[in-house]
């Protein structure tokens, strides 16, 4: 492959896991918790990019030495549990990618002013004719790459007019007012959990971008991917800072749609369309994409007819959207739901990193393979106090 070609593949991998990332979920949890916690939101943020970087350069090298999707790898570890992490993976990426259709209706309604669901049935066409094409893969680098641009520019231009307190938020950075366990785990699952984490992974597997050789290039598309995904959510979230630092009320049933219009008037509501719609339509790709390569495990003749699975993955996100709708709930509890997964994914992987049957002679790093262990064990027992903190809520 040539060197040129590889970094398109590179970058192209780069902005698939981190648009699949920067969904309306990610969106509409970064929002909320700015609105809550304030500058010590940055605390939060800065917490889950040191988490991402360790998680995508443990799993994303696991992936490409061993030359295997996570699934094959995680039966390999133990049988059946390739199984297991897939149906995990399924049900955090349809319950995502509900969210992400009816977020790309959202957009193109903001833009276009048609009925919701007419503008969902769109944007999802839009996102199948992506993998009507016979080489999907190149198609949707660039279509990854171009969407994360406009995302980032209007994003910008927003979070400049809300004139945010830039230091107050680099000091509660460093030294937070309050504590959130439940924010930084929705963040690192919105983030790197679930299927997101292994978008960029298995796209580069697919590409040919694999083995002891590749592993340069491989952590160098894995710490751009946590980069642009990161960058994102800062800007996100001093645009947000700077309308709630003024005093002005956040609608709570769109909380991104009203820091855009409270930001920069009717041009800000079209720019928070753009973004909507950029951020909804990438991810709906990422997600089906993704989601369809664990199913090739369960149903190896799935890969031949890969793109029908994905169009038939996408339509039935559609339809359950047009169906239940997208309540700002679901997309937060999702983000939640992967966070929950990551623990099971990522530490089935360390082991793996440790299975010459996996591996071969490669040596994993002993400071990525302490960092994982640490974000296992730390998204653990985060989890497990969300948990109990939910059931005690119950019995109230």
């Amino acid at each position: 492959m040539r060197p040129q070609r590889n970094w398109g593949v590179l970058l192209g991998a780069a902005f698939l896991m981190a648009t699949s990332a920067v969904g309306p979920g990610f969106l509409t949890q970064t929002t909320v918790f700015t609105q809550s916690l304030g500058a010590s939101f940055g605390f939060v943020i800065l917490t889950s990019i040191l988490m991402d970087i360790g998680v995508q350069l443990n799993i994303w090298r696991v992936i490409a030495v061993s030359e295997m999707r996570a699934p094959d790898i995680a039966n390999r570890v133990l049988p059946g549990l390739g199984s297991f992490i897939s149906i995990l993976i399924l049900l955090g990426g349809l319950a995502f990618n509900i969210g992400n259709v009816g977020g790309a209706g959202l957009g193109l309604e903001v833009l276009t002013g048609l009925p919701v669901t007419w503008c969902a049935a769109l944007a999802a066409a839009l996102a199948l004719a992506v993998f009507l094409v016979r080489e999907a893969g190149p198609v949707m680098d660039r279509f990854a790459q171009l969407m994360g641009l406009v995302m980032i520019l209007a994003i910008i231009y927003v979070a400049v007019t809300t004139h945010p307190p830039v230091a107050e938020a680099a000091l509660r950075t460093v030294l937070p007012a309050k504590i959130d366990y439940t924010a930084i785990i929705t963040l690192v699952g919105g983030t790197v959990g679930g299927y997101i984490t292994f978008s960029g992974g298995h796209r580069l597997l697919d590409a040919g971008i694999k083995g002891p050789a590749a592993l340069p290039e491989v952590s160098r598309s894995a710490i751009m991917g946590v980069s642009v995904a990161s960058l994102i959510r800062v800007l996100l979230f001093l645009a947000t800072l700077g309308v709630v630092s003024q005093g002005l009320a956040i609608e709570a049933g769109n909380p991104t749609a009203s820091v855009f219009q409270l930001a920069a008037g009717t041009v800000g509501y079209k720019l928070f369309g753009v973004v909507m719609f950029a951020a909804a339509i990438t991810s709906i790709i990422g997600s089906a994409y993704t989601s369809i390569s664990f199913l090739k495990t369960m149903q190896p003749g799935i890969a031949a007819h890969e793109n029908r699975w994905i169009i038939g993955f996408i339509v039935l996100s559609t339809l359950l959207f047009v169906t239940i709708g997208k309540p700002v709930s679901v997309l937060l509890w999702a983000g939640a739901l992967n966070g929950f997964i990551l623990p099971i994914t990522l530490g089935t992987l360390l082991v793996a990193a440790y299975r010459p049957s996996v591996i071969g002679r490669y040596r994993h790093p002993l400071w990525l393979t302490v960092f994982g262990v640490l974000v296992v064990g730390i998204m653990t027992l985060m989890s497990g106090k969300v948990l109990l903190d939910q059931l005690a809520g119950l019995w109230k």
